[in-house]
Order: C-alpha cells, then structure tokens, then sequence
C-alpha cells in the first residue's frame, strides 16, 4: 500500500470506537452546557457570573475528554500495539485520529456554541455580548487544536497535560485583553453586534491558526514511514 493511500474501512472504525469511548463525556458535556446557559439566560448578576463560569470549565472540559480518551489513554493502556497490527499506515492514524478527535470535540462545542448564540439573541442580555462569546469560543477552538497536535505530536504524558491546561488557562488573559481593546468591548453592553475590523480580525486568526496548526500536524505525518 502506498504511503498516501488510505485504508477508509478501517479509519471508521478507529473513528467509532472514540466515539463510543466519549459518550459519557459527551452527554455530560452537553449537559451542563444547558445548565450553564439557563444560568445566563436568566439575566441576572449572579446566575450570569455563575453561568458563565460554568460555560468556559464545560468547555474547557469537552476539550480535554476529547484528546485524552483519543490520544492519552489509548497509549496508557498501550492499544496503539494493537493498532500497528491492523493493515494501517501512519497516515491512516493521523487521519482516524484526527477526525475522531475533531468529531468528539465538536459535538458538544458547536451544540454550546448555537445555544450561547440563542441565548444571546432571545433573552434581555445585551446582544453585543454575542462578539464576546464569539471571541471566548474562538479561543477555546485555538488552544484545543494546539493541544491536539501536541498530543500527536508529542508522546510524553507531561507536555502534553501542560500543553491542555497551559492554553486553556490562557482564557483568562485573553478576556482582559480584549477589555482593553475599547473599539471590541464597547459594544458588549450594547444592543445591536457589531462586527467591527479588529473582532473580525481576531476571529479570522483563531480560525487560521487552528487550520494551519493542523495541517501542518498532518504534514509531518504524511511523511512518516512509521508510528514512531
């Protein structure tokens, strides 16, 4: 088989046994997501705060279930054996690992990511507030692709717990950060979006950056002749 030649049976496979292996994180994921957006739907100092908070940490969570019960556990229990002793190539991996990862992640993320807007859209909570969301999903979109790369990338259990939490402490800083920019958190109060140059901006980054972080994971990984 050549290098670039995929084995789709067997890819599917390997992409539904992350799926059954995340069912549990997934409903628990979603979940809480409802709680925490009828805490902020409720429009109220305290639920909105507490919501909120709530809503990055299930984040934060679908994250880390997702590349751990792919990536971290299947080499803890050392399966990968198993693995390289199917007619799979590195790039097959890749693929089976990356799109199974993708599929578990995304799930949750984007059943939060349209009730967030919802919410948003159709509660007495400013509608400007919706770029904000936008901008904290973005983030967490980012920190999730770095983290998964490294996952893949690196073997080392360590680099990789810090590589997960390392990003995704990074939320906090980035939510001052966008404070300071008065053109984005202007708006926030307000009662119409506005999509403005430097949100747009911000927003197209994360989303390039996260592209390209992975495909360049799977650049490298196209050009392995083994697992290793």
């Amino acid at each position: 088989m050549s290098a670039f030649e995929i084995n789709t049976p067997v890819i599917r496979q390997l992409i539904v046994k992350d799926w059954i292996l995340f069912q549990k994180q997934l409903a628990l994921c979603v979940t809480a997501g409802i709680v925490a957006l009828c805490l902020i739907g409720m429009a109220k100092g305290w639920s909105f705060y507490l919501g909120s908070l709530l809503l990055i940490i299930v984040l934060v969570s679908a994250a880390c279930f997702s590349i751990s019960t792919s990536m971290l556990v299947e080499r803890k229990d050392q399966t990968l054996a198993f693995v390289m002793s199917l007619p799979v190539s590195p790039l097959d991996y890749y693929l089976a690992k990356l799109v199974g990862s993708l599929i578990t992640f995304l799930a949750p993320f984007l059943v939060i990511l349209v009730g967030t807007v919802a919410v948003i859209l159709l509660t007495p909570l400013p509608d400007g507030l919706l770029m904000l969301a936008l901008l904290l999903f973005g983030h967490v979109l980012l920190a999730y692709s770095v983290s998964l790369c490294v996952a893949m990338a690196v073997e080392s259990e360590g680099w990789n717990i810090f590589a997960m939490v390392g990003s995704m402490v990074l939320i906090n800083p980035m939510i001052m950060l966008i404070g300071q920019i008065k053109s984005i958190s202007s708006h926030f109060e307000g009662d119409h979006v506005v999509w403005n140059a430097p949100a747009i901006s911000i927003l197209l980054t994360q989303l390039i950056v996260s592209i390209a972080v992975l495909l360049i994971t799977g650049w490298v990984h196209t050009r392995k002749k083994s697992f290793y």
